[in-house]
């Protein structure tokens, strides 16, 4: 009786690691989707919770965060992203196409496609076949970015409605007090913290500083130049990564230019840069470190930590690799943690943790 029971058991396990298999292949493939709807995810999670307390259905809640708040907040990023890569285009004097094809490989004949259309029916024959092949590549490669991206909001909306029962599931199954549950409970309100916290942040910041950037640009006395002023902005985001420095980073030597330009034209123009400066340190630097950091992410995740994995992320996976890194970071950490010193000694791996620099397993988020 105990040798039927026993295959019966191999053979379910052997199915299991069949099927988990074929999931991660499946995640591996479209890696970059699942990240960017993770990060969609939990950068709507709490503004949805507030939307459901007055919508009539978890759907209605799901649906109205991500079109009301996510879809224009990433539209807004994305246009702001498009107007510093022509600007560093026009700076640097290299094709606008050479700087898409680093973030979307494949597309590096999008713009050229796009921008003059009757080029394919101005061709002869072999030139209209190289041309429409071109084209075809060019819209496939875009067709794919709006398909990912349209899978990842689907992703989001579904994690959204439908978490809490996920979640539920997954504690009876494996039981509520079990390591499992408390390690992916401390995973989930870590990547809460790194997602909506500190990744928030840096948009939040870069969309703002692109406000104060552009708006000084637009009212620089004459003589005075403000250079690539959307791209300085986009920078001033990225640098918000750095502890303590955040945004010095940038508008400090953009104040420093700005004076130098004053002290060889026009020294009575000094209160520009001045000006520059003081709302900088408050709307860019005072503000998000004092105000909006505390505030939306907490102060559970080691912040040294989460900017080199931000960092590393997109130098070895690029653009996806902001948002893979972060996780990367947060299941590796909560893991040496909670089970890496209890493997290590032979013993019961237990809902605590032993490293003090992520979200205690112990506690229920």
């Amino acid at each position: 009786m105990q040798l039927p029971e026993t295959r019966s058991r191999v053979g379910w396990w052997v199915l299991a690691l069949v099927l988990l298999a074929s999931l991660l292949f499946v995640a591996y493939s479209i890696v970059g989707t699942l990240v960017l709807g993770l990060f969609i995810y939990y950068g709507s999670r709490p503004v949805y919770r507030r939307v459901s307390e007055y919508a009539p259905s978890r759907s209605i809640s799901a649906g109205a965060t991500l079109l009301l708040v996510s879809l224009p907040a990433l539209l807004l990023v994305a246009y702001t992203v498009a107007v510093g890569i022509r600007e560093l285009s026009a700076f640097t004097g290299t094709g606008i196409e050479t700087y898409y094809a680093q973030l979307v490989p494949g597309s590096n004949n999008v713009p050229d496609v796009l921008s003059n259309p009757r080029q394919l029916l101005g061709s002869n024959l072999g030139q209209f076949r190289g041309e429409l092949t071109t084209a075809i590549q060019s819209l496939g490669a875009v067709a794919r970015g709006l398909l990912h991206f349209f899978l990842a909001i689907t992703l989001a909306f579904f994690a959204l409605r439908d978490d809490d029962r996920l979640a539920d599931w997954f504690r009876d199954e494996v039981g509520e007090d079990s390591a499992l549950v408390a390690y992916l409970s401390a995973v989930d309100s870590d990547l809460a913290t790194v997602y909506f916290g500190n990744v928030l942040t840096v948009l939040l910041v870069g969309v703002v500083a692109t406000v104060v950037y552009n708006g000084f640009a637009s009212v620089a006395p004459s003589g005075i130049s403000f250079p690539i002023p959307t791209l300085l902005a986009l920078l001033t985001g990225l640098a918000t990564f750095v502890p303590i420095v955040v945004g010095k980073l940038v508008y400090v030597p953009v104040t420093a230019y700005l004076g130098w330009q004053v002290f060889q034209t026009t020294p009575r123009l000094f209160w520009f840069p001045l000006a520059f400066f003081l709302v900088s340190l408050v709307v860019l630097d005072l503000l998000p470190q004092m105000v909006v950091r505390p505030y939306i992410s907490g102060r559970t995740t080691h912040t040294g930590l989460v900017m080199f994995a931000y960092v590393l992320g997109g130098i070895l996976f690029g653009w996806y690799g902001i948002f893979l890194g972060p996780l990367v970071l947060v299941l590796v950490t909560q893991f040496a943690g909670l089970a890496f010193g209890d493997l290590v000694r032979g013993e019961q791996v237990t809902a605590q943790s032993s490293l003090a620099i992520g979200s205690d397993p112990s506690k229920k988020q």
